[in-house]
């Protein structure tokens, strides 16, 4: 399995999250092109059936990315069954609807450890396979919400916030040994990210029933409406991880290319307006970037 040196040869996955939803549409995406996949999931016996469909190019392996150890031996087995990772992707995880003041201090550790520890573990355990193979692509599900700052998902963009830091940044420090990251951004679809995927908190605070309570009304009621479809959105990646120059981001759905617009251009007005408060603040003579 040479396919750092052929770029048509089979790819080795190793995808989070495989049982439902994103995962799910991905794995299926990637088994049926002819790759190769280590499947993970918190039950792996929620896999039979897409192992039985492919049993000579897909494996089936436990993996609750909050256990180091789970981690570590989720890479040592597909090192072990394919001789190489091409492809890390980091889906697994799950929403969470509350106002920052709702959220305890456990509450608050439990979710960071799903939703951005254990991707950053993830990629540390992956990163010297593909520095010593020279090639790989780590591909992160971030969300439109890893952008645009939604109210009543504090804790939740916090977390997608922190993993397109990181991702960023981390392009940065490995594209001269080969590797390439890509943020996936998708807007609504149609998972079960509105039903069983969506946490709330113990204690919920009535001052903010118009926020975090109104946004968990609304997440109920789209759910099974969303626009996105997830085999879609499948496809999509797929297309970025054989492109020869894939984007360090990349929106899925009409409603997060909306969304993003939006937040760049308020960014972009807000730089505006204060703009001769921002240039004022420096020691030397500032330059007039407005040109």
């Amino acid at each position: 399995m040479n396919s750092d040196k052929d770029p048509v040869a089979p790819k080795v996955w190793l995808i989070t999250g495989c049982s439902t939803g994103f995962g799910r549409a991905l794995a299926e995406a990637v088994l049926q092109k002819g790759d190769y996949l280590l499947a993970t999931a918190r039950k792996p016996e929620q896999l039979g059936a897409l192992i039985k469909l492919y049993p000579e190019t897909a494996k089936a392996v436990r993996l609750d990315i909050t256990v180091f150890q789970d981690i570590q031996a989720a890479v040592d087995s597909a090192i072990a069954t394919f001789g190489r990772i091409d492809v890390l992707v980091n889906n697994a995880g799950h929403g969470l609807i509350a106002a920052l003041e709702e959220v305890s201090d456990e509450e608050t550790h439990q979710f960071f450890e799903t939703n951005f520890f254990g991707a950053l573990r993830l990629m540390q355990a992956v990163l010297p396979v593909m520095r010593r193979q020279g090639s790989g692509h780590i591909v992160n599900l971030s969300s439109t919400a890893g952008l645009v700052g939604f109210g009543g998902s504090s804790l939740y963009c916090g977390a997608k916030f922190a993993l397109e830091g990181t991702s960023e940044a981390l392009a940065k420090e490995v594209e001269s040994f080969g590797v390439k990251v890509t943020l996936i951004e998708p807007g609504a679809f149609r998972t079960d990210f509105n039903g069983r995927s969506l946490a709330t908190v113990e204690q919920s605070i009535d001052a903010y029933a118009s926020v975090s309570g109104a946004s968990l009304q609304w997440f109920k009621e789209m759910d099974g409406q969303q626009p996105g479809d997830p085999a879609k959105a499948a496809q999509a990646i797929v297309q970025v991880v054989e492109s020869p120059h894939p984007p360090i981001r990349l929106a899925l759905g009409t409603d997060a290319m909306s969304l993003i617009q939006e937040k760049l251009g308020r960014v972009k007005t807000d730089l505006d307006a204060w703009q001769q408060v921002t240039v004022s603040t420096d020691y030397l003579e500032h330059v007039n970037y407005a040109k």
